[in-house]
């Protein structure tokens, strides 16, 4: 069966948000300056830290979408709620600097997270699902390439074939143990490969509150771009995932693929 015109707009929509993130230059574009100068002002083996601040706030991230429960009928998100809260946070980080990034995107993460619960459960998603938890932690791996990418694996779809085998991993464990043994192999390799993403994002997050004139209200409006970056990920995400239980993926990326969309975001 194939996609009706709505749906192929949808789907248009969809791949718009995914595949044009582009959260530096807009973080470039609040802070009035090239994000290269914060990277610079960076101390020395702050990516050490941010890789470890990353994978253990996507570990929290885990547990809050394993605790998460009813999936309700299928209503509005939350967006701005969840905008304002995260701001707040990125003020008091902002306020006290970069040492306070460490232990806000902890905090922040899981906000995001439940905003992203949120926008699943708005385009239909069944919410108790263990596949559907884990596909909201997904979305922190659509924010950015990892260090490690080329060309061709940057898309939406190399991105969750990536990911695929890893995921499905870690749904049997977790339907078979939970998180109580957090020293699982399939769990380690999810967070890892999720966090090795997520870490590029928080680095030009950090990047960009090393610059001195940030302060709270530049972290609070970093947060907001963070925030909102994150929830057009988990939208084209979920709006795909939506039109595979219609149609099937390898019809779904057919379409996709097809699609052209211009520089600026529109399909």
């Amino acid at each position: 069966m194939s996609l009706s015109n709505d749906e192929r707009d949808a789907l248009g929509y969809a791949k718009s948000l995914l595949e044009n993130p582009g959260l530096a230059a807009k973080i470039t574009n609040v802070i009035g300056t090239p994000i290269e100068r914060g990277f610079a002002l960076l101390p020395a083996k702050w990516s050490d830290a941010v890789n470890r601040a990353a994978r253990a706030a996507i570990w929290k991230a885990l547990d809050a979408a394993v605790a998460t429960v009813g999936d309700g009928a299928p209503r509005r998100s939350s967006d701005f709620f969840h905008q304002l809260i995260v701001a707040a946070t990125g003020a008091t980080g902002g306020a006290f600097g970069l040492p306070a990034l460490l232990v806000e995107l902890p905090i922040s993460t899981t906000i995001m997270l439940r905003s992203i619960v949120d926008v699943a459960r708005s385009e239909g998603a069944r919410i108790r699902e263990i596949e559907t938890k884990l596909a909201c932690i997904e979305v922190f791996a659509l924010g950015g390439p990892s260090k490690r990418d080329d060309a061709s694996e940057t898309g939406y779809f190399a991105v969750r074939a990536a990911l695929a085998t890893t995921v499905s991993e870690a749904a049997q464990y977790i339907a078979e143990k939970g998180l109580a043994q957090e020293g699982g192999p399939a769990l380690i390799r999810l967070i890892a490969q999720i966090a090795a993403r997520f870490g590029v994002v928080v680095s030009e997050k950090a990047a960009a509150q090393a610059v001195p004139i940030i302060g709270a209200v530049g972290g609070a409006a970093i947060n907001l771009i963070f925030i909102k970056h994150f929830q057009n990920m988990a939208r084209g995400h979920f709006i795909v995932q939506g039109l595979e239980r219609i149609h099937g993926q390898d019809v779904v990326r057919t379409e996709y693929e097809a699609i052209r969309t211009d520089p600026i975001g529109h399909p």
